[in-house]
């Protein structure tokens, strides 16, 4: 089963490694509130993933349901990515350029954790990717009865991995950023986010 999962593990790192709002608010979040809400953003992804690489491996129905309703999905998501944008870019408003950084709060993680989870299933087309990638797969000498699962396990994996790899490089960079330039990466990336979202409106 080890090629099946090594093959899932690099459909994993493939369906998440181009750089969208979800890297953007894992790069922004790990700037601003440290490795373990940017880790917590990954991994919230990386879960979404592997949810819909489930679906695709096993062929469960349940697909074609999301993707009949896949205009409502993506107009909540765009909605949510809107809010998310207009917010960070009325924090780097609100904070002075030298202003100290906040702590995060307790439960700034699992809020994180739950966003980007949210917002990775609002796009039901990402399933359509993972159904290309996926399809045939499993199948061949090495595919078995629980072959399904392991290539999940492998897309799941090889997501996580890449999440924790941009994680890590992003916060070793925290240092060399200075508060005003910290301010201009809240102002871009909110007005890039706002912007997603409104596309993501007009596409639904």
């Amino acid at each position: 089963m080890a090629g099946i999962f090594l093959q899932g593990a690099l459909v994993g790192l493939a369906i998440a490694a181009p750089v969208g709002p979800i890297g953007l608010l894992c790069i922004r979040r790990t700037l601003r509130d440290g490795r373990l809400v940017g880790l917590s953003t990954g991994m919230g992804a990386a879960t979404a993933d592997g949810i819909y690489g489930l679906l695709a491996a096993t062929g469960l129905a349940l697909s074609g349901l999301l993707l009949s309703h896949g205009d409502w999905m993506r107009f909540g998501g765009g909605l949510l990515i809107v809010f998310l944008g207009v917010s960070t870019f009325m924090r780097g408003l609100r904070e002075l350029p030298h202003a100290p950084a906040k702590a995060p709060s307790s439960h700034a993680p699992l809020k994180a954790y739950a966003t980007t989870f949210l917002l990775t299933l609002a796009n039901p087309a990402t399933i359509l990717s993972f159904v290309g990638m996926i399809s045939g797969l499993s199948q061949g000498a090495e595919a078995g009865p629980n072959a399904s699962y392991w290539l999940v396990l492998g897309v799941f994996c090889g997501s996580a991995m890449w999440w924790m790899f941009l994680v890590t490089i992003t916060a070793l960079m925290r240092g060399l950023i200075s508060d005003r330039f910290m301010r201009l990466i809240d102002f871009g990336s909110g007005g890039m986010l706002t912007v997603w979202g409104i596309w993501m409106i007009v596409q639904a």
